[in-house]
């Protein structure tokens, strides 16, 4: 049996509106995921600084002690 064309056209609709709210829920959890990643990928930065800075302070240490 076929199915009527507006039964058809009515469950194209239904699954068109599921994959819309599926994909702007998934959307939403991506760009929650890239906000944290960012966030990280700041604190790496700023850890990184913090360590040339480090290393700096030490390197000039032994350059006094040992010229």
């Amino acid at each position: 049996a076929v199915a009527p064309l507006g039964q058809v056209s009515e469950l194209a609709e239904q699954l068109e509106e599921r994959l819309f709210h599926r994909y702007g829920f998934h959307n939403g959890l991506i760009q929650e995921r890239l906000q944290a990643l960012g966030e990280v990928l700041e604190r790496v930065e700023g850890v990184q600084a913090e360590l040339r800075r480090i290393c700096c302070a030490v390197e000039a240490a032994y350059q006094d002690l040992c010229p």
